[in-house]
C-alpha cells in the first residue's frame, strides 16, 4: 500500500517504509542544515508553488522524522498559540504541523530548547511536494535535483543498501542524517 502526499504531510506517515526498487528522492539533510546552505535556492516544477520552495515541506518532514527530540514535554507544542503542533503517541512522538492552522509565528521554533525546528521550514503559505510522480522521467530527473547548488538532493533507487545515518522516511524519500538518538542518551 502506497502513501499518498496527503498522508505523507498530516501526519500520516509510514512507521516502517519497505525498500522498493522504485525510485526516490534522497536528501542529505546534513548539508540542507550546514552553514554551506544558508537559503534553499532550488526550483520546483510544480506549477502551483509560488516561489518554488516545495522542498520545505521535504524539509521539514525529514527534520520531524529524524532531527526532532520528540520530547516527553513538547515545548514547541505547548507554545504554539495556534495549537498548529501536535505530537502522535501512537507514532513515537511524532511531530506534525497542521498547516492550516499555522500563521508562522515561528513560536514553535523559538520555543524548541535543542533548535532543531529551523525557523525556515514553517513558512505561512502552504506547500506540498508531490516528488513530481506525473512529471519525472528517467531521461529529465527531477527540477530539485538539478538545480541544488549544494548537490543535497539526488534519485536513489529504494532497494539500495543504507548506511549507518541514511534512512527511508515514508514510502518516497531517504534522508542521510546524522542526528540524535534517545537510545544513545
Amino acid at each position: 500500500m502506497t502513501t499518498t502526499v496527503e498522508e505523507l504531510y498530516h501526519g500520516k506517515l509510514t512507521q516502517d517504509p519497505s525498500k522498493g526498487n522504485d525510485s526516490r528522492l534522497f536528501v542529505n539533510l546534513d548539508i540542507c542544515s550546514s552553514r554551506a546552505c544558508f537559503q534553499c535556492t532550488v526550483q520546483c516544477s510544480y506549477f502551483y508553488h509560488p516561489g518554488n520552495n516545495g522542498m520545505l515541506p521535504v524539509m521539514e518532514l525529514a527534520t520531524y522524522a529524524l532531527v526532532c527530540r520528540r520530547c516527553e514535554e513538547p515545548h514547541c507544542v505547548n507554545a504554539c498559540p495556534r495549537e498548529a503542533l501536535e505530537q502522535q503517541k501512537d507514532k513515537g512522538n511524532l511531530l506534525i504541523r497542521h498547516t492550516l492552522r499555522c500563521v508562522s509565528c515561528k513560536t514553535c521554533s523559538h520555543a524548541c530548547p535543542y533548535g532543531t525546528i529551523y525557523p525556515e521550514y514553517v513558512p505561512l503559505i502552504i506547500h506540498n511536494c508531490d516528488f513530481c510522480f506525473d512529471r519525472r522521467s528517467a531521461q529529465e530527473g527531477l527540477l530539485c535535483v538539478a538545480t541544488c547548488p549544494h548537490g543535497a538532493l539526488s534519485l536513489r533507487s529504494g532497494d539500495c543498501d543504507l548506511d549507518e545515518n541514511t534512512f527511508l522516511v515514508g514510502d518516497h524519500l531517504i534522508v542521510h542524517s546524522t542526528h540524535w538518538r534517545r537510545e544513545n542518551v
